[in-house]
């Protein structure tokens, strides 16, 4: 297992059940952080038409891992406030309170 390119999920979901660890989770915030902004098309009458929506974010979506991640990017001035809400479609006031609960 350790030397294998890859995994299936099936071995995984079995690793994740005897560990009592999800590591689909991970993946999930991955494609959540990484999703591609959305298309909009204009159709004939001149509307605006969007090809992909982005994810809904749920409040049970963010993990401690992911706020951390946000955090350490502000901290480091890696991306501003507006750039994180913009790129991760992170509610401002979410941010704000995340700013507020976990600032050191």
């Amino acid at each position: 297992m350790y030397s294998a390119e890859s995994l299936d999920s099936n071995t995984l979901l079995r690793w994740s059940k005897l560990l009592g660890y999800d590591f689909f989770r991970i993946y999930s915030q991955h494609l959540i952080l990484y999703s591609p902004q959305s298309n909009v098309i204009k159709n004939t009458m001149g509307s605006d038409h969007h090809l992909i929506h982005p994810p809904q974010f749920r409040k049970n979506i963010y993990t401690k891992e992911l706020i951390d991640f946000i955090l350490e990017l502000l901290e480091a001035k890696e991306k501003t406030k507006q750039q994180i809400i913009d790129e991760y479609k992170i509610p401002k006031t979410t941010l704000y309170k995340w700013i507020e609960k976990y600032k050191k």
